[in-house]
């Protein structure tokens, strides 16, 4: 089995945080893509982020019978800033791989890629896999990899929240299920 993660803070996970992992599954032939919510972003102001539990009942809700779909909340459970060095041999473990686990990293977060914690120890234990998330010029990245030529969905959850906060219109760019949550919940008013 061939395994994927797709990390993230997904606050709140939408489409295209699904399309991408179902491009990755059909396009690189994997067989199973890991959601892993972050705790606390190592890369990211986590200042408007909701606690955990909301984050991962909306990512539960949004891969809910999708079999090759699969979540995992090691780094929620350990609390503190999340490191995706210390998140890779949990999820080795919980989904083993045939060869490397890849690791799906968006084009934005490559220039500051060799500032990550053990940068260069990480992109050995991974296959890295660079998904578009602009359609801007592909900047050179030092450590191996492979380019994923995704479709460009301009959806974001910054911009999620936005509307939400301002009260336009959300339904569709997030799953049925994640929508219902907010609503219930009252989340990001």
């Amino acid at each position: 089995m061939r395994v994927a993660v797709l990390g993230g803070s997904f606050n709140p996970i939408h489409i295209g945080h699904l399309f991408l992992a179902e491009e990755v599954k059909r396009a690189l032939s994997f067989d199973r893509i890991v959601f892993v919510p972050a705790n606390i972003p190592a890369h990211k102001d986590a200042s408007e982020s909701l606690p955990g539990h909301h984050r991962l009942a909306m990512l539960e809700r949004a891969i809910a019978g999708v079999p090759y779909f699969a979540v995992d909340d090691c780094e929620l459970s350990r609390g503190g800033v999340s490191y995706t060095i210390d998140t890779i041999p949990i999820i080795a473990a919980h989904f083993p791989s045939e060869g490397k686990l890849a690791l799906v990293v968006g084009d934005d977060l490559i220039d500051g890629f060799g500032r990550w914690k053990s940068a260069a120890q990480l992109a050995n234990l991974v296959e890295i896999i660079i998904a578009r998330r602009s359609a801007g010029e592909s900047l050179p990245f030092s450590y191996p990899h492979l380019r994923l030529e995704n479709l460009l969905l301009p959806i974001s959850s910054t911009d999620i929240r936005r509307r939400i906060r301002a009260g336009e219109a959300f339904r569709h760019i997030v799953p049925e299920a994640v929508y219902q949550y907010i609503e219930t919940m009252g989340l990001y008013r």
